[in-house]
């Protein structure tokens, strides 16, 4: 097993020469931080209106009502919004047992084979997954309890992964680009590290924090 993390969110804003496929992936990276973002508000937010249940009920007595069906329904939010984020950050778990034994054009070939598969059922996933969103709109499904309109939250679905699969579209044509020229820079695709790799990074990573926060008690 490998770790792998993407090549966009490192990366500064390339410049206005760069190839095209470095300008889209920052400028859609940008776009997957921002639902990534709201991903994470969605689980601040649920834990803040968590407490206030609880202080509600058992101090005052005085519960939030449908408690229950305004947690399922935001919680598709935290569940599925930030999906593409991940893909692109290879933040995923792989298993390599054979992909970590190629080398150049072989591995980026079958990379791109694995993207095509997933763009294959992805693909199909949006395509339910919309079809249950305009059955749910159509009938008026509503939660159980306070009867919430249940149709928001099913179009986050299909919207979530057909983000996910944009941003697969985006790392077939990074991992065809190598494909026809193993030598140049990997844009658009999560490389893969070694965990040995992936350890060293995450120390330097530590590393840089703990002097930012010393030269910080300096200054103070």
């Amino acid at each position: 097993m490998a770790a792998a993390h993407g090549t966009s969110p490192s990366a500064g804003r390339p410049p206005a020469d760069a190839p095209l496929i470095a300008r889209l992936d920052y400028w859609y990276g940008r776009l997957e931080e921002g639902l990534n973002l709201l991903a994470a508000l969605s689980i601040f937010v649920l834990m803040i209106v968590g407490m206030i249940q609880i202080l509600g009920r058992t101090v005052f007595d005085f519960p939030i009502d449908g408690y229950i069906d305004w947690i399922e329904f935001f919680a598709i939010l935290y569940a599925i919004a930030g999906i593409s984020y991940c893909q692109s950050q290879g933040g995923h778990i792989r298993m390599e047992i054979v992909l970590g034994t190629l080398r150049g054009r072989r591995l980026w070939f079958f990379e791109s084979l694995a993207v095509v598969i997933g763009l294959v059922v992805i693909g199909l996933l949006v395509y339910s997954t919309w079809q249950n969103f305009e059955r749910a709109w159509r009938i008026g499904d509503s939660s159980m309890d306070i009867k919430l309109p249940l149709w928001p939250a099913k179009l986050v679905v299909p919207v979530a992964l057909a983000t996910l699969w944009l941003r697969l579209l985006l790392q077939l044509a990074g991992y065809l680009r190598l494909f026809l020229d193993p030598t140049r820079t990997p844009v658009a695709v999560p490389v893969a590290q070694s965990m040995a790799e992936a350890a060293r990074k995450e120390i330097d990573d530590a590393m840089r924090a703990l002097e930012i926060e010393q030269r910080q008690r300096k200054r103070g």
